[in-house]
Order: C-alpha cells, then structure tokens, then sequence
C-alpha cells in the first residue's frame, strides 16, 4: 500500500503497530495466517497503536501536509488518530469496525471513511450510528462489497468498489494535502 501511494507523489509510511505484541509481524490472507492475525485485533492496544500512529506521523511532518490511511484495524486507528493526534491534516479508514466505538469523538481534520454493505463483521447499523452521530464525515457503502473489498489479495475483493473507493481517496488528499507530500500509516 505505501508503494501505491507513494506512486502518487507521496512520502509513505506505515508504522509497524503490532512490533509490540510480535516483532516484525507480518500475515497474509490465508486461513493459517489469518487465525494467527486475529490474536492481534482480538484486543487491541489503541494507546500503543495510536503513539506508534503519532511517531509516523512526527517523522514525515517536515515534508509536507500529513494525511492517515488505514485498512480494517487500521481503518479504526486511522479515524481514531484523526480524533486524537497532532499533526494531521485529513484522515481516510477502510472498513474500520471499532469506529462505531469511537463515533462519540469529533474528528480534529478531515475525514472519510469507506464500508461494504455487505460486510459481515460491520453491519449497516454500525455505520448509521456512525453518519447520525458524525454528520461532519463523509461516509461511502459500496453495494455488495464485503469487507475487504479493497485487498486484490481476499476473495472478498471488489475491483469496482475498490476503484472507487480508491478514487475518492485520492480525490480527497489531492485536496486536502495540496501543497507538498502525505505520509500515510495503514494496517491492513
């Protein structure tokens, strides 16, 4: 993911928030490996992720205007980081379940965030909550993506969705991140 975005000029970085429970962690998408990355999301350590989240983004602050990326865990850290750190200037999540969790936490930038309408693990429920209590963010559902609709690496992948959504986030930085580089953090 950072080398698509920095493709698009920008610095790209993703901070390795899950160095604390395992170093240098890394999974894929089959079933082996997806059951060992749910320890991972099972109990997540927002603090931690969201310091690790802040150091990215102090890293690359001198570049250019920040902007934060992130994908199903990440999606969550992505608009929490939005609503608690310093230093961004727009903030796009991708299937985050947890922000529902945080849906009561006003955005300090900039926020858009992409949902599956057929997400099994998020229902529209979630996101209705979401819209009603944050009018200030834009919000897309996508028909019959699935979470994960943008990983070419998950059966659930939707390349229409995925394009889109893609295309709107683009949209979004070029706008918000105009004058210079974003860095981005993202977990997937």
């Amino acid at each position: 993911m950072c080398d698509r975005i920095a493709a698009q000029g920008y610095a790209a970085i993703a901070p390795s928030i899950f160095d604390r429970s395992e170093r240098k962690f890394q999974s894929g998408y089959s079933p082996e490996e997806v059951a060992v990355a749910r320890k991972f999301v099972a109990a997540p350590d927002w603090d931690a992720m969201l310091r690790d989240s802040q150091a990215a983004i102090d890293a690359v602050k001198d570049v250019g205007p920040v902007g934060i990326v992130g994908f199903c865990l990440g999606g969550s850290v992505a608009y929490a980081a939005a609503t608690k750190l310093t230093g961004l200037k727009a903030a796009v999540g991708f299937y985050g379940g947890a922000v529902v969790r945080f849906a009561d936490d006003k955005p300090q930038v900039p926020v858009q965030l992409h949902f599956g309408e057929k997400d099994s693990g998020i229902p529209l429920s979630d996101v209705e909550i979401i819209r009603s209590k944050r009018p200030d963010v834009k919000i897309y559902v996508y028909p019959g993506a699935q979470h994960g609709f943008s990983c070419d690496e998950r059966a659930s992948f939707d390349k229409p969705s995925s394009d889109l959504a893609w295309q709107r986030t683009l949209d979004f930085f070029a706008e918000r991140l105009s004058h210079g580089t974003a860095s981005k953090g993202s977990s997937d």
